[in-house]
């Protein structure tokens, strides 16, 4: 695994979304009160920028198509068929990294 750093914790307020990049991808973060996720910052429909989209809670609707996605788990809620790229986070001190080898 090979973490990056892509922000500092005072960068991302919770249930903001924010897209950084790492090793040449867009990453989506977002910081809830219990963590932070990242996922690739594009909606498997049509690669429309998830950053853009709408948070209600840890839904996460897609700006482009409405498509939604629980960031709890990487899943798609509708359509119920697909799923987001996710990446391992690490937090040290202040500061967020993410490996996006380390794919899931």
């Amino acid at each position: 695994m090979s973490f990056e750093r892509v922000a500092e914790l005072s960068d991302l307020w919770i249930g903001e979304l924010k897209s950084v990049r790492a090793e040449g991808r867009s990453v989506l973060l977002v910081r809830f009160e219990t963590g932070i996720v990242a996922n690739e910052d594009r909606c498997p429909h049509q690669a429309y920028p998830l950053s853009r989209g709408e948070l209600d809670g840890r839904t996460l609707r897609c700006a482009a198509h409405g498509w939604e996605f629980d960031l709890a788990t990487g899943r798609g809620v509708n359509p119920a068929s697909c799923r987001l790229v996710s990446f391992p986070v690490r937090i040290a001190g202040e500061s967020i990294w993410v490996d996006v080898g380390g794919a899931t």
